[in-house]
């Protein structure tokens, strides 16, 4: 076959980049179709394909501002020529999935996530943005949302990277989607010992919606040491929650300090609501309990009573009471085993089974 892999933008790496790796291991001459691509910040990998992209890329400052065009970019998918392909893989979080195939070939679109300022977390972003673009918003979404729900008809198969996403999709384009995990690199969590000490471990880019204000107000609020371990956040805020006592701030952490932090917290404190979420499946392959929210990817990643616990309200005291309960019953999380059986499903190898298994039904269909 003759495959074309059409990813969003390709200005940095993070998980949905991941996933494209994996899809370029599985399919080693597939071309590769973007509307940004800025081949400084990616991998040898990437790098080494075919990369064509979208007249975005000639735009004015397009690989900082990529998401300013993001109006543009519907409009940007009809200049791809995919009609040589046999099989097109759309990977979707940004517009990806509105390119049109040959009539023969099969599309997939492996949907990280339903746009979300377009659907539920508009209203987030327009009450955080400026009035400029709140008129813009206001004006150019109905018609981004008309052409999202009718660019999923130009899909043959969704696949959501979660059991949240997948209901998102359901929502949003009344199509069902199979569940692939994203893949994760297990090994190098495996090997971790595990020596737990007295405190709590956030960690996460320090963004609105992971609600890294939970776990801190939580852990303030009971007494317990917390370490915060991720960029971003206000200097200000930082100060005065580390005036506490209990609060450590250790910035973005490497590999190596990250198994080192997985191998001496308690238990990780999930509280934000995430599609999937690699981090909760990073800290059981390394031994650490998860505490998190009830809500979103978690539910995949955590599993309650084995590899963590969940609390239901995404509130400060609803975590303290979640913690209590876990501080309560925490020898029953020093087996390594459970946690080893439930991350397989997380595996790259288990990525590579279920994508390649999807491509063979299709081949005999």
């Amino acid at each position: 076959m003759k495959v074309a892999i059409v990813h969003y933008w390709l200005v940095n790496m993070r998980g949905g980049e991941k996933v494209l790796q994996a899809l370029l291991e599985l399919f080693p001459e597939a071309d590769i179709y973007t509307h940004v691509y800025d081949p400084k910040v990616m991998p040898e990998s990437i790098n080494a394909r075919k990369v064509y992209t979208s007249y975005i890329q000639k735009l004015p400052l397009a690989k900082k501002l990529y998401q300013k065009y993001m109006p543009l970019m519907p409009n940007a998918l009809c200049g791809f020529n995919l009609q040589d392909y046999d099989l097109v893989i759309s990977s979707e979080s940004g517009p990806a999935k509105g390119v049109i195939p040959n009539p023969t070939a099969y599309h997939i679109c492996y949907c990280h996530s339903p746009m979300r300022y377009l659907w539920d977390m508009y209203h987030e972003y327009f009450q955080k943005t400026n009035p400029l673009v709140r008129f813009f918003m206001k004006r150019l979404v109905p018609g981004l949302r008309l052409w999202d729900v009718c660019s999923a008809n130009l899909v043959d198969l969704f696949i959501a990277n979660s059991s949240y996403v997948a209901k998102r999709i359901k929502r949003y384009y009344n199509r069902e989607a199979e569940i692939v995990y994203p893949p994760v690199d297990l090994c190098k969590f495996f090997s971790v010992q595990r020596n737990p000490k007295d405190f709590y471990l956030f960690f996460g880019q320090l963004t609105g919606y992971k609600r890294a204000d939970i776990a801190i107000e939580a852990c303030i609020a009971s007494g317990r040491k917390l370490v915060v371990a991720g960029s971003g956040g206000k200097a200000a805020e930082k100060r005065r929650y580390e005036k506490s006592g209990l609060v450590r701030f250790a910035g973005r952490p490497s590999d190596e300090e990250a198994r080192e932090l997985y191998s001496s917290a308690r238990a990780l404190l999930f509280p934000g609501i995430e599609d999937f979420g690699i981090i909760p499946v990073e800290a059981n392959a390394a031994g650490c309990p998860v505490i998190a929210l009830r809500k979103g990817g978690a539910l995949d990643t955590v599993k309650e009573g084995i590899t963590g616990l969940f609390f239901d309200e995404q509130t400060p005291a609803s975590l303290v009471q979640a913690m209590d309960r876990f501080e309560s019953i925490e020898g029953r999380f020093a087996d390594r085993a459970p946690f080893a059986a439930h991350v397989e499903q997380f595996s790259g190898q288990a990525f590579r089974e279920k994508i390649l298994g999807i491509v063979a039904e299709r081949k005999r269909s």
